[in-house]
């Protein structure tokens, strides 16, 4: 099973998240607004790692 690490930057309307897998390759790098942030993480692969920065 291959891992992946996400980060969420939290604002008042809006996310950024970032994502990589193991070796480094973006998964994601988006903005999203606050609405979608359940939708969101529901459709990515597991991770292992969440991070908040």
């Amino acid at each position: 099973m291959s891992q992946s690490v996400y980060g969420i930057d939290l604002a008042k309307y809006s996310f950024s998240i970032h994502g990589e897998n193991h070796q480094g390759k973006v998964l994601i790098h988006k903005t999203i607004t606050r609405s979608k942030i359940l939708e969101t993480f529901a459709n990515m692969p597991p991770s292992h790692h969440l991070h908040t920065l």
